[in-house]
């Protein structure tokens, strides 16, 4: 079943499981930019034109690209290094 984000629906469905969702004021089109580039990726780099059969088999692949994305790929935005590299470029700074 598809949910609109904003429906009494998927609102419920989000409260079956506790869970609570994320919007912010109406028009605010930057509030998950970093978080949509993120799916972009995974679904324009990664997924596309592959088939999984089980919901293990793509929670395994979703995983690898996680670790692919944030050890591997670079990031223009990071001045060509990968998110772990920058986070520990950061934290050798601050200390």
């Amino acid at each position: 079943m598809e949910l609109q984000y904003t429906s009494g629906a998927y609102r419920k469905q989000l409260d079956d499981y506790a869970m609570r969702g994320s919007m912010s004021g109406k028009g605010n089109c930057y509030d998950s930019a970093v978080l949509e580039r993120f799916y972009g990726s995974l679904k324009y780099e990664w997924l596309a034109n592959v088939i999984h059969l089980t919901r293990e088999g793509i929670i395994n692949d979703v995983n690898k690209y996680i670790r692919y994305y944030n050890g591997t790929r670079l990031h223009a935005t990071l001045d060509y290094q990968t998110p772990n590299e920058y986070e520990n470029s950061q934290i050798n700074v601050c200390n």
